[in-house]
């Protein structure tokens, strides 16, 4: 038997906060879409982007990650394999869907100062958003927002004036 590997590698931005949810074991699953691009030149010459949408599961303690730390627009790695699953709709139609599963995740992008990646809700403590404060008690909020630190282009495209960098 040839030798395989199912691995894939995306760097990304979500396009929406992440969605957690628990099994009836209590196991963690957080559901994500993350945005890739792209740049190319059409016929005419003229420059076109173009974004590839991905769906990533996350299970565990990398599904409390993404859930309290990465929200709408944040830049994020993600490592993993892909695998399709088939389902029934209500129709009793078969379906398909293709996802990453992931077995890494890491935030990209960090305030200045902050431990907290970039993208994080700062309205809402990571308690908070899983649901509510442990035992009852509600997770108290951020008093103070740190400036955000330009760290430039998150995808190649949208650099400008690298055509003449010597590497």
């Amino acid at each position: 038997m040839a030798a395989s590997m199912n691995k894939v590698i995306l760097i990304g931005r979500l396009g929406q906060d992440p969605k957690l949810s628990y099994t009836q074991s209590g196991q963690a699953v957080a559901n994500l879409r993350m945005a890739t691009d792209e740049g190319y030149k059409d016929k005419s010459g003229q420059w076109v982007d173009k974004a590839e949408w991905h769906n990533v599961v996350a299970w565990g303690s990398q599904a409390e990650y993404v859930s309290n730390y990465l929200g709408k627009g944040a830049l994020a790695l993600v490592e993993g394999r892909l695998q399709t699953r088939k389902w029934q709709d209500k129709d009793g139609q078969d379906r398909y869907t293709t996802e990453i599963v992931a077995n890494r995740i890491q935030g990209l992008e960090r305030r200045g100062g902050e431990d907290r990646p970039q993208g994080a809700p700062q309205d809402r403590a990571p308690q908070e958003r899983r649901g509510g404060g442990q035992q009852g008690r509600p997770a108290q909020r951020q008093q103070a927002q740190e400036p955000e630190e330009d760290l430039g282009p998150a995808f190649p495209s949208e650099a400008s004036g690298m055509d003449d960098v010597p590497f």
